[in-house]
């Protein structure tokens, strides 16, 4: 049998175009979701396996196909492991089809000042604070690690859920629409290598739970008073009121999404 045989343009259809169009998706798409990971390495590290292997048939090396043989099988379960984070990822950016967000609501529908007007004062009294707003991906897991609260968004709820010595400011709030559903909650940290060390605890948890979800976090530093949007694991750093409204306009009225953010960007290490 000709090994070339499937190249053949014989049997070259409309029905091949489409499914040579669906696999590039795919591939284009986990290359989207991986770009910028730790998955990157992993997957070179696969794909010189892939290759080595092939490369001991042609050569017709008997023991170390045997050894890649055996051991194959494996490399499935280790993938899962491995990839956990970027298969749920892939899995969950399948509800932001925009065929099926037609179908959902925005978080918040009209109105963002209560939460800009709270970051803003938050800031100006170096005060942090980490308040992430829910999108189509539900947030049940992080919501049920905090304590509920159930309560009408407003600017003196979220500064007082942050005010120092209070019993719920350290952690997350949950924004679902316009009200706040739990305080307190924990967020899964980055593993990103790659991240600046200037960027602390609430970065690594903002930035954590946007590259498991859509939802959107801000992030006020109570070191330094700077506030921060992220979005799809990218942040956009040092703003002011009339700027993060303006972001948070952009993302929920639906002009742009963490792709068109130009000015949303990873902060690196050396950057």
């Amino acid at each position: 049998m000709n090994p070339f045989e499937f190249l053949s343009f014989d049997k070259f259809g409309w029905v091949s175009l489409v499914d040579v169009f669906i696999v590039s998706v795919l591939i284009y798409q986990i290359l989207l979701l991986i770009r910028g990971t730790r998955a990157v390495q992993m997957a070179l590290g696969l794909g010189f396996l892939a290759v080595f292997f092939y490369i001991s048939r042609w050569l017709h090396l008997e023991m170390v196909q045997w050894i890649l043989t055996n051991i194959v099988p494996y490399f499935v379960f280790g993938i899962i492991v491995l990839f956990a984070a970027e298969i749920r990822r892939a899995l969950a950016s399948i509800g932001k089809n925009p065929l099926i967000r037609r179908f959902s609501q925005d978080p918040l529908k009209e109105s963002y000042d209560d939460i800009v007007l709270a970051a803003t004062t938050l800031a100006s009294q170096r005060i942090g604070g980490l308040i992430v707003i829910e999108r189509d991906i539900g947030l049940k897991n992080y919501i049920e690690s905090g304590v509920a609260v159930d309560a009408a968004l407003s600017y003196d709820l979220l500064v007082s859920i942050f005010s120092p010595g209070a019993p719920l400011h350290d952690g997350a709030v949950i924004i679902r629409k316009d009200r706040i559903t739990a305080a307190a909650c924990f967020l899964p940290l980055t593993v990103n290598p790659k991240l600046s060390k200037e960027l602390g605890t609430r970065h690594r948890a903002a930035i954590g739970v946007t590259e498991e979800s859509d939802a959107v976090v801000i992030v006020i530093s109570e070191e330094t008073g700077i506030i921060s949007v992220v979005l799809g694991g990218k942040i956009e750093r040092s703003l002011d009121g009339e700027s993060l409204k303006k972001s948070l306009a952009s993302i929920f009225e639906g002009r742009s999404d963490e792709e068109n953010l130009p000015s949303l960007s990873t902060v690196m290490e050396g950057k």
